[in-house]
């Protein structure tokens, strides 16, 4: 197995720590040619708008939304929830477009509203360890998306098929639960 991590902006030099203490082999996708021999990916927070400029600029755009369509497993953290939504909340734009879901970008306001919480998440035991930074959060779900996750009623964590996204940052705590999970759904698909 081996697990692809967007890094083209963001905190995919986090996710890679988590792929390390898990012992799973990870490489940085930059290029389209990255895409080729991997297992699953993951697109890690950062800034939306930024992240999908250059999935345009280096010509990746179709092909991992080719990827994931085909069935290849994502899992998106912050931004990266919004680069698989199909619908943004008051906002016209769209880059991958391929999950079923409405998101709220900055759905919590700005930095100053960024906070920390334990939550439950279906499928996983224990609570799950949550940061939230500038986070987005689900407004609206098609019927096949699986919610995983609330805070404050909020949806802050969805499934369907091949795809996980979540609104939070698992790879800024010690918290390796919701990676773990990534895992177990890329098994699944291989």
């Amino acid at each position: 197995m081996k697990v692809g991590i967007l890094a083209l902006q963001g905190a995919f030099i986090e996710h890679g720590k988590k792929m390390e203490e898990l012992g799973i082999p990870y490489k940085y996708v930059k290029l389209p040619e990255d895409l080729e021999d991997i297992d699953g990916i993951i697109l890690p927070g950062g800034e939306s708008t930024a992240m999908g400029k250059l999935l345009r600029e280096f010509n990746m755009l179709d092909l991992l939304r080719k990827r994931i369509e085909d069935g290849l497993p994502v899992f998106g953290t912050c931004s990266g929830m919004i680069l698989l939504a199909k619908k943004l909340y008051n906002d016209l734009t769209v880059h991958l477009g391929v999950m079923d879901i409405e998101v709220k970008r900055n759905a919590y306001g700005r930095q100053l509203g960024s906070f920390n919480c334990r939550g439950h998440f279906k499928g996983i035991d224990n609570l799950v360890e949550m940061v939230f930074i500038r986070a987005p959060y689900v407004t609206s779900i098609r019927e096949d998306v699986d919610i995983l996750s609330k805070v404050d009623g909020n949806i802050v964590a969805v499934r369907q098929n091949n795809m996980l996204a979540i609104s939070f940052h698992p790879e800024l705590t010690d918290d390796l639960s919701v990676h773990k999970y990534f895992i177990k759904m890329i098994e699944e698909f291989s």
